[in-house]
């Protein structure tokens, strides 16, 4: 295999590292078979669903609460394609390189659980778990692992009001100690930042990138497409996710 400029500089920076950010999407997860959102192939691409609403509308708190047959209508059919997938390498190589450096966190948008499923400690899934569900009027909790007898929309067993999941819709709020969580390790530092299959269309999400220009801090991004970061990214490898991981991780050990 012919050598890859960005990879070698890439592994020789991972050499005098020790602290570590990967920030990671839909594209790292599509390795798995998952739909992207916004990227090539994207959920999104398509212009209304099926009662005329955009996909992000009809993902909404607000829909939710108004009609949660309409939320939880597309809200099976992602946890139905999460939970017939599993972790792919790219998620098996971030966990392994947080074994082996001293710091590694995940900021991922991704709600399939994937990372802490593949062996990663430090994930701060600031979008939430689909597979944890709520009841929206009571305590209630439960951790899903199928789908085949899930009513749509579920009711809790003990008040009967909609069960949900939790994950942060569309128009909602973050989680604030995600968000204070991410903004400790931030304040810390980190020596290379790799964002991973995000189109990076969030604040928060593209915020550690734009930040870096501002220290010492190295940028690469993976993602066959163009985002919003791919100008200011010190390293842009367009290519999928899981596969250029494996790429830069395998060299690292070999000259390691």
């Amino acid at each position: 295999m012919p050598k890859d400029p960005s990879i070698e500089s890439i592994v020789e920076i991972l050499r005098n590292s020790q602290h570590i950010l990967f920030i990671t999407g839909a594209g790292l997860s599509a390795d798995s078979g998952l739909p992207t959102y916004r990227g090539i192939g994207g959920l999104y691409n398509e212009q209304t669903t099926e009662e005329g609403l955009p996909i992000e509308e009809a993902l909404s708190g607000q829909v939710m609460a108004r009609h949660p047959e309409i939320t939880w209508k597309y809200l099976a059919r992602i946890i139905q394609s999460c939970l017939g997938a599993k972790y792919n390498r790219g998620h098996e190589v971030i966990a392994e390189m947080e074994r082996n450096f001293e710091r590694v966190w995940v900021l991922t948008q991704n709600v399939d659980g994937f990372h802490r499923d593949a062996g990663s400690q430090n994930v701060i899934d600031i979008h939430g778990d689909i597979h944890n569900l709520r009841c929206t009027a009571c305590s209630f909790r439960q951790r899903l692992e199928e789908l085949t007898t899930l009513p749509i929309p579920p009711r809790c067993p003990e008040c009967g009001q909609v069960v949900r999941p939790d994950v942060v819709l569309f128009g909602e709020m973050l989680p604030l100690d995600k968000v204070d969580e991410l903004e400790c390790e931030s304040q810390q530092g980190f020596d290379i930042i790799f964002s991973v299959g995000t189109t990076s269309v969030f604040p928060y999400i593209a915020a550690p990138i734009w930040q870096a220009q501002h220290t010492d801090t190295t940028t690469v991004e993976i993602n066959p497409g163009e985002s919003e970061v791919s100008s200011v990214v010190d390293f842009k490898i367009s290519a999928p996710a899981a596969a250029t991981l494996d790429r830069i991780w395998t060299k690292y050990q070999e000259e390691s």
